[in-house]
């Protein structure tokens, strides 16, 4: 268990896991009509993505302008987010 969290790897099953909800999401709203809309579903799942990648970049001792530059994509993307949620 330890490995995975030395070589980022743990990042990876959490992003495939969460690009798995992202899919089924968007299937059960094209399907139903209920559920969350896609927008709302890409800029959040998107803030956290860039913030596990700033994590992986962090755990795998990547320079710091990576972990910044994610952080940054993070903070560009909970932006809309949030932009979006209080429309």
């Amino acid at each position: 268990m330890s490995e995975l969290f030395a070589t980022g790897h743990i990042v990876d099953l959490i992003l495939v896991a969460m690009l798995l909800e992202g899919a089924l999401l968007f299937w059960w709203h094209r399907r139903t009509g209920r559920g969350f809309p896609v927008d709302l579903i890409a800029t959040t799942l998107l803030a956290g993505g860039f913030l596990l990648l700033a994590l992986r970049a962090a755990l795998t001792g990547s320079a710091w302008p990576w972990v910044a530059l994610w952080l940054f994509a993070g903070l560009v993307a909970h932006l809309a987010d949030l932009r979006r949620r209080l429309r």
